[in-house]
């Protein structure tokens, strides 16, 4: 493994912003999001104070899982524009100090993919192999990561006359990790990314992708993982992998390995038990939450987010605390999914309240890691329930009160999705521009926050302590790193509270906060905190 200097390693000081292209702004005026349009608004981004682009897929598909389902691994699909436009993308971004990793899908493929069509056609092609086959499935089989939705995970193909098997769609047939030339295959579409200059990849469900099939597979293929990382840094010494692993508390060490590993992994025990805070405002949720992270390898990152293109997964929680969120957040049936998670926006499960919305953002931006935002939350836009399954989160960028809420010029009936229109998230009333006119907006809000992030490298470096604060609402904690000391308090109720801190109050500074607050007190300090209050604090030696 190439060594990495702690001091160096840019994603722990990142604000990453997710952004699903294809509706994120239409350049060509076809109702579909695109690279020329998403390259027309690097400069919010830029402004916002986002440093890396996380993009999901774009390459071509049939796009029956939201471009998931992959059918080309060294394209871009035509309704976003082409490879060039892409590389043009590339350039403007980095001209404004944003890096930019893609998503890695190779798990599985479309079934529309040369490698399975080849497969089924021919027992006797090389690319059989690639896909796993059997007679008859197992009698015993694994869930599919979608019930409701699909009825197993071995699906009978008729032209090949044998069962393949997907834990994902029925029209995603898994790869075989197990085969050497599948390796082969899936580093040079790596290497590929890697050459167009990108900065790494968050990989998709990790766990799967390292799973044995039994009776299938029959050597471990969780060592592909360390190929790959591997060769992403003998690639480039500072390209990271982003791990999805929604996994116990007990396992994430497996995919750091030791500083050999993934960099950087999605913080879902952090996103549970935040959310777990908010619903019961007990901050012993939070503190229980950071006694049971693991401790990681000092190259390794965990990234904290609230909400992204996927449901709201409560899994971690207790079941009486994930039965108080449902009742909260997602009393309808319409608004869950696959039987254990959310499928609504942060905004509209927080009531559209903004005091609820910084505390929440506030809790995100200032616990241990590198924060994640979804495209849109920076403004609160709502989610349509009309549409199926995890679609409900992906409509359009809502730009400006203009028809089509400024995200494109075509016909209404010609856009990819509809936009939220009326109501108290429609794009009437929330959008880009109104929000810029607005100092106490929740977009000028954000801004803010990120420019306080970005100055303190405690944020994203900084060893993590929680400090009794008597009140069961209130939680504080503090991070240190080097010379840079910060103290964060933060009210979970809805009505004031008095938090007592116990640390000396000589040498304080308020950075941020819902408001500014006196820092009463000697040998220990004394917060009146409003209702949803916080206060990000310095602690000058």
């Amino acid at each position: 493994m190439l060594s990495r200097s702690v001091s160096d390693l840019w994603y722990k000081d990142a604000i990453i912003y997710c952004i699903d292209v294809e509706t994120y702004m239409d350049g060509n005026g076809d109702g579909i999001g695109d690279f020329r349009g998403l390259t027309v608004r690097l400069n919010h981004l830029a402004g916002l104070g986002v440093t890396c682009l996380w993009l999901l897929p774009f390459y071509p598909s049939p796009n029956r899982d939201n471009g998931y389902d992959i059918a080309d691994y060294y394209g871009v699909d035509p309704r976003y524009g082409s490879l060039g436009d892409f590389v043009e993308f590339l350039r403007q971004a980095r001209q404004r100090g944003m890096k930019v990793i893609v998503d890695l899908v190779v798990n599985h493929t479309s079934d529309q993919h040369p490698w399975f069509q080849a497969a089924r056609a021919d027992r006797d092609s090389p690319f059989r192999s690639f896909y796993i086959w059997e007679d008859e499935p197992p009698a015993h089989q694994e869930p599919n990561v979608f019930p409701g939705k699909e009825t197993g995970t071995w699906q009978y193909d008729e032209h090949a006359g044998q069962y393949y098997y997907h834990r994902f769609y029925h029209f995603e047939p898994d790869l075989n990790m197990a085969n050497t030339a599948v390796r082969d295959e899936l580093r040079k579409v790596i290497g590929f990314w890697m050459e167009l200059g990108i900065s790494g990849f968050r990989v998709d469900a990790v766990p799967f992708l390292i799973e044995s099939v039994e009776g299938s597979i029959v050597v471990d293929p969780a060592s592909f993982l360390w190929e790959m990382c591997r060769f992403v840094n003998v690639r480039s010494g500072d390209a990271i992998l982003l791990g999805e692993a929604n996994v116990p508390p007990s396992q994430p060490g497996q995919y750091f390995d030791q500083g050999n590993g993934m960099q950087m992994l999605f913080n879902f025990i952090a996103m549970n038990y935040t959310f777990g805070a908010l619903v019961r405002q007990a901050a012993t949720l939070l503190a229980d939450a950071l006694n049971i992270i693991p401790a990681i390898h000092p190259i390794g990152q965990w990234t904290n987010f609230l909400r992204n293109h996927d449901e709201l997964d409560l899994s971690r929680l207790p079941q009486s605390v994930q039965d108080d969120h449902f009742a909260a957040c997602a009393p309808d049936q319409s608004m869950r999914l696959y039987n254990r998670g959310i499928r609504r926006r942060l905004a509209p499960m927080l009531g559209g309240d903004q005091r609820r919305l910084e505390l929440a953002y506030s809790l995100m931006f200032t616990l241990p890691g590198t924060p994640v935002l979804w495209y849109g939350d920076e403004i609160g836009m709502g989610e349509d329930l009309a549409q199926e399954e995890r679609l409900s989160v992906r409509t359009p960028m809502q730009w400006t009160d203009d028809p089509n809420a400024g995200f494109s010029s075509a016909d209404p009936e010609k856009l990819v999705r509809p936009v939220i229109s009326g109501g108290k998230f429609g794009y009437e009333r929330v959008n880009v521009i109104a929000q810029q006119r607005v100092p106490e907006s929740l977009m000028n809000w954000v801004e803010r926050a990120i420019r306080n992030h970005k100055e303190h490298p405690a944020f994203g470096r900084g060893a993590v302590q929680v400090l009794g604060t008597v009140d069961r609402a209130v939680f504080g904690h503090r991070l240190d790193w080097d010379s840079d000391h910060m103290l964060l308090v933060h009210n979970l109720a809805s009505r004031p509270r008095t938090a007592t801190v116990p640390v000396p109050t000589a040498g304080m500074r308020q950075l941020f906060g819902n408001r500014s607050y006196a820092l009463r007190g000697r040998k220990e300090l004394t917060l009146e905190l409003d209702g949803h209050g916080y206060a990000w604090i310095e602690l000058r030696e």
